[in-house]
C-alpha cells in the first residue's frame, strides 16, 4: 500500500484531493482544540499556533469554496448578514409546559399522572426536576451527528431559522461525539445569558446611549435573533439541552438516561438536574433552588418536573399545547419596601444622563440591592418618586432592581419632587433632550453637549477620534488611550499632536514600551497631521454626524476654518442665516442641524477645534466628477474586492458622483460583485439590475 504524503505547506500547490483531506484534518484538529479550550479549559497549544491552524483552514477554503461544508470551523467566527430569517417547520411540535404556582397544584399534577397511568398507591413514580432556565427555547437538528439546522420555538409548529447564528454559540457543538449518537435527533434546549455577562452588556449599552434589554432572557433572545451573525458571536450566550423532538432512535428509556446521553455526546446539561421519587423530594429541590438561585450566575424562574419513564410519557401524551407528563413550577416574584435615600446622575461615555436611585440596602431574592436605575426624568415624573419616599422594589423580570412606585401613607412631609439637572454634573455643559430622528418625538434621554471636554466622555471621544474612519492613528488602540488618559498624558484630541514634545522621553521608560514602539507611534501620529475634511468633521464625534453627514458638510463648506466660523454663527441663533444654510444641505434637517449647533454652542468644544487646527492640515475633498459614467447612479458593492478596500471603492464612487447603498433595491442602478457575493447578487439578478465585476468597475471609473 502506497504511503500517504503530507499536504504541501503552500496552499497554492494543493490538488483538490489534497485540499479535501487537509480540510478534514484541520477541522478535526481545530475541533479538538476547541473542546479542550472551551469545555475543559485545558489548551495544549498556544493562541498563536491555534490561529495558524484557522488561517490555513480559511486559506484552503478560499481556494476551494466548493469543498466548504456546514460544519466548517470558520463558520464560528462570523458570516455574511442574512436578509431575513427563513421558517422551519418542527417535525415534532415544540410545545410549552403548563405552569404551577403552588404546592397544591403540583400535588394535583402528580395525582393526575398516577390516575391516568393506573398506578396503585405504592407503585413508584420517578420524576426528573431541573431548573427552568429563563432563556430562549431552540431546537437543534443533528443528522449523523452533524448540526444541520436550528430553529426557535416560534408558535410551536413553525419557528425562525437561526442556524447561522446558533453556530456562533460556543456551547453548541457542531458535531456530536459518541458511538451511540442517533442517525437523526432534534435536541431541544435553552439559549441563555449569564447574569454577569448581561450586566456587562447593559452597562455597555447604557454608556453608548443605546437601547438596553430588560432581562437576560430578552438579551439572549435579541442576541440570537440578529440578522448579522457576527453580532451574535460577540454576545456571550450559553446553552442547556433538556429534551428532544424527533429522534431515530430514542437516546434512552428514561428522561434521565437521555440527558446523560446528551452529556456524553458533548451537549451541556444542567448539573442541578435531579431524579426524585415523589412530591416531598420535588419540593425540597424547589426550595433549595429558590434559596440558591441568586448564586447560580444565570436566571431561573422555576423548576421543571417531568415523568422519568419515556413509555409513561408516551401513554400520557399531550393535551392542547402542553404535555400531560410535564409541569413548570414557577417561583413567585418577590417584592419589598425600602427607603429612597437619594438620586444621583451618572454620565455615560456618550453623554447620556441616567438617574440612579440610591436605596437603603435591602435583600431581595437573595441579593443585596442598594441601587436601582430610574431610567430617565419622565419615569421619575410619571411615578412621582421623591427622595425620602418609602418605595416598593422588585427585580424586574426577577433580575433587574426596579422601583414600582412609592407608598403614599409613608411619604414624609419633607419629601420634594426631584428636579432633573439641565447641565452636566461632570463638566457643567448644557444637557439637552433632542427630537429623535426616527420617531420625531422628544428623546427620553438627556445628553451632555460638552463632548470634547466632558470627563465622563473623554476616553470614548478620544477612541472615536483615532478610530479607523476618523483620524485612523495606528498604535493608539482602546487600551493605550485608556492608559494615557489615566496617567494624564491625553485628555483631548489636540494632546495627541503634542504628545511627543510633552512626554516623548517618558514613554520610552513605560513598561511594555521601547524606542522602536515609541518611534512608530509618533510616526503614525505625524502621518495623520494632514487629514481629509470629512474625516476631520467625523472625528469630532458630533451627535448624528456619521461618515455620510460629515462628507456632506465637507462638500458644503470650502475649508475647516469656514466650517468652524459658520457653525459658531449657527449656534448663536436658529434664526440666523448660518443655521438656515446648514438645514438646506442635503441630508441635514432641523434635528441634525440642532445637534451640530448644540455642539458648537459650547465654548469648550470650539476651543478644542481651534486648537486642533493649529496642529493639523485639513485637506478639502476632491471635486465630484459630474460627467462620469456613473454620476447620479446608485451603486452597491458586494462580495470580496481584491484591488481596493471597500472604503476606497465607496470614496471612488462618490468622487464620480454616484451614491453608494448598502442593500439592493429597485432604486439600485449598478451592482459591483466580487468573489463570495451572495444574497445581494441574487437580488440584483432577480430585479434585472446590471452586475459587473471589480475590473469592469475600475475601467468604468477610468482607473488603469
Amino acid at each position: 500500500m502506497a504511503k500517504k504524503t503530507a499536504a504541501p505547506s503552500d496552499v497554492a500547490a494543493l490538488t483538490k484531493g489534497q485540499a479535501k483531506a487537509e480540510l478534514k484534518r484541520l477541522a478535526e484538529e481545530i475541533a479538538e482544540h476547541d473542546r479542550l479550550y472551551y469545555q475543559h479549559d485545558a489548551p495544549v497549544i498556544s493562541d498563536t499556533d491555534y490561529d495558524k491552524l484557522r488561517r490555513r483552514l480559511e486559506a484552503v477554503e478560499k481556494r476551494f469554496p466548493d469543498l466548504v461544508t456546514a460544519a466548517t470551523p470558520s463558520a464560528k467566527v462570523g458570516a455574511a448578514a442574512l436578509e431575513k430569517f427563513g421558517k422551519v417547520r418542527h417535525r415534532v411540535p415544540m410545545l410549552s409546559l403548563n405552569n404551577a404556582f403552588s404546592t397544591d397544584e403540583v400535588e394535583d399534577f402528580v395525582a393526575r399522572v398516577r390516575r391516568l397511568l393506573g398506578l396503585v398507591p405504592d407503585e413508584p413514580l420517578e420524576l426528573t426536576a431541573e431548573p427552568k432556565i429563563d432563556g430562549l427555547s431552540v431546537s437543534l437538528r443533528y443528522d449523523k451527528g452533524l448540526l444541520v439546522e436550528a430553529a426557535t420555538r416560534g408558535d410551536g409548529y413553525e419557528g425562525e431559522n437561526v442556524t447561522a447564528n446558533i453556530r456562533m454559540v460556543k456551547d453548541v457543538p457542531q458535531r456530536l461525539a459518541g458511538r451511540d449518537v442517533p442517525e437523526t435527533i432534534d435536541i431541544r434546549g435553552e439559549i441563555y445569558m449569564r447574569l454577569e455577562d448581561f450586566l456587562k452588556l447593559t452597562a455597555g449599552q447604557q454608556a453608548a446611549g443605546s437601547r438596553t434589554f430588560a432581562s437576560p432572557r430578552n438579551a439572549a433572545a435579541g442576541s440570537l435573533r440578529q440578522l448579522d451573525p457576527s453580532i451574535t458571536a460577540a454576545r456571550p450566550l450559553g446553552f442547556f439541552a433538556y429534551t428532544w423532538g424527533e429522534a431515530r432512535p430514542l437516546p434512552g428509556k428514561t428522561q434521565w438516561e437521555a440527558c446523560r446521553a446528551f452529556r456524553r455526546w458533548g451537549l451541556p446539561v444542567n448539573d442541578l438536574m435531579d431524579l426524585c421519587g415523589g412530591t416531598k423530594e420535588l419540593f425540597e429541590l424547589y426550595r433549595k433552588l429558590e434559596l440558591e438561585r441568586a448564586k447560580l450566575g444565570y436566571e431561573i424562574d422555576g423548576v421543571v418536573y417531568k415523568v422519568n419513564r419515556i413509555d409513561y410519557q408516551e401513554r400520557l401524551g399531550f393535551v392542547s399545547r402542553a404535555p400531560r407528563w410535564g409541569l413548570a413550577h414557577k417561583f413567585t416574584a418577590e417584592k419589598t419596601a425600602t427607603i429612597l435615600e437619594g438620586i444621583e446622575i451618572q454620565v455615560g461615555r456618550t453623554g447620556a444622563l441616567t438617574p440612579v436611585a440610591r436605596l437603603k440596602p435591602v435583600t431581595i431574592s437573595g441579593v443585596v440591592v442598594a441601587n436601582a436605575t430610574l431610567h430617565n426624568e419622565d419615569e421619575i415624573r410619571r411615578k412621582d418618586i421623591r427622595i425620602g419616599d418609602t418605595v416598593m422594589l422588585q427585580r424586574a423580570g426577577d433580575v433587574i432592581p426596579q422601583i414600582l412606585g412609592f407608598v403614599p401613607e409613608k411619604r414624609p412631609a419633607s419629601a420634594k419632587s426631584y428636579v432633573f439637572p439641565e447641565t452636566c454634573p461632570a463638566c457643567g455643559s448644557h444637557a439637552v433632550r433632542e427630537i429623535n430622528p426616527a420617531t420625531q418625538k422628544l428623546d427620553a434621554v438627556r445628553r451632555c453637549t460638552g463632548g470634547l471636554i466632558c470627563p465622563a466622555q473623554r476616553v470614548e471621544r478620544l477612541r472615536h477620534f483615532v478610530s479607523r474612519h476618523a483620524f485612523d492613528i495606528e498604535g493608539l488602540g482602546e487600551k493605550i488611550i485608556q492608559e494615557f488618559y489615566d496617567d494624564g498624558l491625553l485628555s483631548s484630541p489636540p494632546d495627541i499632536f503634542t504628545l511627543e514634545k510633552r512626554a516623548g522621553n517618558r514613554l520610552v521608560e513605560r513598561e511594555g514600551w521601547g524606542e522602536t514602539s515609541v518611534r512608530n507611534l509618533f510616526a503614525a501620529i505625524d502621518a495623520r497631521r494632514a487629514v481629509s475634511f470629512d474625516r476631520f468633521i467625523y472625528a469630532l464625534g458630533i451627535r448624528h454626524v456619521g461618515e455620510t453627514t460629515a462628507r456632506a458638510l465637507a462638500r458644503a463648506y470650502e475649508s475647516a476654518e469656514m466650517f468652524l466660523a459658520k457653525m459658531v454663527a449657527a449656534a448663536k441663533s436658529r434664526e440666523s442665516s448660518a443655521f438656515q444654510e446648514l438645514t438646506r444641505i442635503e441630508g441635514i434637517g432641523e434635528i441634525v442641524a440642532a445637534a451640530i449647533s448644540e455642539f458648537f454652542a459650547e465654548k469648550h468644544n470650539v476651543d478644542v477645534v481651534r486648537d486642533l487646527l493649529r496642529h493639523v492640515t485639513v485637506r478639502p475633498l476632491d471635486r465630484i466628477n459630474a460627467a462620469s459614467p456613473v454620476a447620479g447612479k446608485t451603486v452597491v458593492f458586494t462580495g470580496a474586492l481584491e484591488r481596493m478596500t471597500r472604503e476606497d471603492a465607496k470614496a471612488m464612487a462618490e468622487r464620480l458622483g454616484a451614491k453608494v447603498a448598502g442593500s439592493v433595491s429597485k432604486k439600485t442602478s449598478l451592482v459591483v460583485a466580487g468573489p463570495g457575493a451572495g444574497s445581494k447578487l441574487k437580488e440584483a439578478q432577480k430585479l434585472g439590475i446590471e452586475v459587473i465585476d471589480e475590473d469592469e468597475w475600475l475601467r468604468l471609473a477610468g482607473e488603469p
